[in-house]
């Protein structure tokens, strides 16, 4: 999803996640209204740039709540779960440490655990690697990817960069002008933009 500041990328991620009502139109998956549904009952996971981590809370803790929100005691099946989602992102070792003690990268990593947990359908990325460099934020999306394919889950990810969405998406939604339009395929979009994209990339 790529577009300028204030285009409206954010809203439109806010709308699939149910945090904003649309004022027209629906939001349709796989041929269920999801318009009105609550949040908790959308099949989304959700990657914000700041983690979502609970910081009084160590890292196994944070993944486990994906499994048990009521913070109960996950069970002989879910524990394995768990250390099998810390190890694919490579934090089997780290699962005792609070998460002001790591790295951004580490957190981000953290955050996706979680993901992978909760094997939900529809997986949103609000830019949560925006404050990553360079390289990590290559590394980082490189492991959604593998995630993502993993869970077969559809992903949408909020973007300022070009690069970013030729490095990891198959098709670029543009927003612009209070329009989000329809997506299409990211490289000869980028070889060749349209007006309003290619006013936003100069």
């Amino acid at each position: 999803v790529l577009g300028p500041s204030g285009a409206g990328k954010s809203t439109l991620l806010d709308a699939i996640a149910g945090f904003r009502v649309p004022t027209q139109g629906r939001i349709l998956w796989q041929g269920t209204d999801l318009t009105h549904a609550a949040p908790n009952t959308r099949p989304v996971s959700i990657l914000f740039q700041d983690g979502n981590l609970f910081p009084h809370l160590d890292i196994w803790k944070n993944a486990s709540l994906a499994l048990r929100p009521d913070g109960g005691r996950p069970n002989k099946a879910e524990q394995n779960r768990i250390k099998d989602a810390l190890a694919q992102v490579e934090l089997a070792q780290l699962a005792d440490r609070k998460p002001g003690t790591l790295s951004g990268g580490q957190q981000s990593r953290a955050a996706l655990a979680r993901v992978l947990l909760q094997e939900r359908p529809i997986l949103l990325l609000d830019e949560p690697f925006a404050a990553l460099g360079p390289a990590l934020k290559a590394d980082m999306l490189a492991l959604v990817t593998k995630v993502a394919d993993r869970l077969g889950a559809l992903t949408l990810m909020v973007t300022h960069a070009p690069e970013d969405a030729e490095r990891f998406a198959n098709q670029t939604i543009v927003v612009a002008d209070g329009f989000a339009h329809p997506p299409v395929d990211t490289k000869p979009l980028l070889a060749n933009p349209p007006a309003t994209l290619r006013a936003y990339l100069g």
